[in-house]
């Protein structure tokens, strides 16, 4: 018997040497592998016979699919989810959406501890990696960080309680919206909480049939839906900070201020610009009153952070607007929040960049900080692995499908930020479409940092400089 106590633990510690060591090596590679691996399980999950309401087996391919959107917390959907699911299938669904919304790293970092049954300094730079993804390149950092190596255990614990407490209070602010909406008592109950957890992961799926379509003009359920939404994109940093800092504004870092202040302005001209260029459109906000139609118009660009709900047929808006839709999906919302996108603070940084060179500066300079120049080569390599990523899945999709451009990128780009908003293409597309539209928000969710550091065998190092010469630009 003591034989084969010690022989389980022997096993037991050099598996978790194992896990240690490849998480030590590259932890980008150890969260892509959790990460794909929760996505295989899912997959298995939802083509079980038992996940479909009917009893039947759901194709392996719509299964991946659904899997990759919520794993991704994406919210697209080539199936019908408020009826193609059981309540199996609707709770494995659930549960993955809330440990995707945790993040690539973080969750990784979570998994390590569990196998680990320790929070050691791997650990920590594994989680600050999902806070500060200039660390998986560059390792430690010295510049201020919106979250220190010693504080990732606070980090953790706020990702935990923030997305429980948000979510139960969303849950409960919706509930009695439900039942006047006619809903029995058990299913505004389970709808409540499905639409909290929806709304806070930033996915975007809808547990009734007609989806927010009876809340269209309702400033209730569409303000407290928006809130979750927010709260969910501008990143656990930001929310770990304001939970500490709120009393002091003038301490939060540089990195809380740019979100911040990025995120409202982009929601803000979102707003306006949908509002001006749907006013007069009566297939989306037209026909509703001069009141409603503002309100509809600010949801729809809180949306565009990654949330994914949306009242009308986005088949029917206006090119201009599905194309300045295009531009906010994009960006995405916070780091290491559940929205994807190349990061608000990316593009703050890309226009620090236009302004500090348009003034002659040698630095950028913001809120009486420097930001250092490898921050804005991270900005743009990550601007320009997404644009690519977009480029190449449109170009594919309008190959096999030849649907109209603008709602082909607008679903490709809906994929890669994990924004979930959608024309109807998504629904329409082929096997290998779907596989394609998969792997973009594969890619978005993971995000272009942590996927070039995994593929990235180590990170050259150059004892010498060559000549400097200066091309010719622009």
């Amino acid at each position: 018997m003591r034989t084969k106590l010690v022989s389980r633990t022997t096993a037991s510690a050099r598996f978790r040497d194992m896990v240690d060591d490849f998480a030590t090596v590259s932890p980008a590679r150890f969260a892509i592998a959790i990460f794909t691996g929760l996505v295989v399980v899912l997959t298995t999950l939802l083509a079980l016979p038992i996940s479909h309401v009917s009893g039947e087996q759901t194709s392996l391919t719509d299964a991946f699919f659904t899997a990759v959107s919520t794993i991704c917390v994406t919210g697209l959907s080539v199936v019908d989810m408020a009826t193609h699911w059981s309540t199996f299938g609707n709770v494995a669904i659930l549960v993955g959406l809330q440990v995707g919304g945790i993040g690539v790293l973080t969750l990784a970092s979570i998994m390590g501890l569990v196998v680990s049954r320790r929070l050691g300094l791997r650990t920590r730079l594994m989680a600050a990696s999902d806070s500060n993804p200039s660390r998986i390149h560059h390792g430690p950092v010295s510049e201020s960080q919106a979250i220190r190596l010693g504080e990732i255990g606070g980090l953790l614990a706020t990702v935990a309680l923030s997305a429980l407490v948000i979510e139960i209070a969303v849950a409960i602010l919706i509930f009695p919206r439900l039942l006047v909406a006619g809903f029995d008592g058990w299913s505004a109950t389970w709808q409540s909480f499905y639409y909290a957890a929806s709304a806070f992961t930033n996915t975007g799926f809808t547990p009734n049939a007609d989806g927010l379509e009876p809340f269209k003009t309702d400033p209730w359920m569409l303000t407290v839906l928006a809130l979750a939404v927010f709260l969910g994109s501008v990143g656990f940093p930001v929310i770990f900070a304001l939970s500490r800092g709120w009393r002091n504004p003038r301490r939060l870092s540089v990195h809380v201020k740019l979100t911040l202040f990025t995120t409202v302005s982009l929601i803000v001209l979102g707003a306006i610009a949908i509002a001006v260029l749907e006013w007069n459109n009566t297939a989306t906000i037209g026909a509703d009153d001069a009141v409603s139609r503002p309100l509809t118009a600010t949801f729809l660009s809180v949306m565009t952070r990654s949330g994914g709900f949306s009242p009308i047929d986005l088949s029917q808006a206006n090119g201009s607007s599905l194309l300045v839709m295009d531009m906010l999906m994009f960006v995405g919302g916070g780091s290491a929040s559940t929205a994807g996108g190349i990061k608000v603070t990316t593009l703050a940084v890309l226009f620090l960049a236009a302004f500090a060179e348009a003034r002659g500066d040698e630095d950028m300079q913001v809120f009486s900080r420097r930001i250092p120049i490898d921050v804005l080569r991270l900005a743009v390599s990550v601007t320009l692995w997404g644009a690519t990523i977009v480029a190449g899945a449109t170009i594919f999709l309008l190959q096999l499908t030849k649907a109209p451009l603008d709602f082909v990128l607008f679903d490709v780009i809906s994929a890669f930020g994990t924004s979930g908003l959608s024309t109807g293409l998504a629904e329409q597309l082929p096997d290998a479409g779907k596989i394609v539209l998969a792997a973009t928000m594969w890619a978005g969710r993971v995000g272009t940092v942590t996927l070039a550091a995994a593929l990235a065998a180590a990170q050259r190092r150059q004892l010498f400089k060559r000549p400097e010469e200066r091309p010719i630009v622009g």
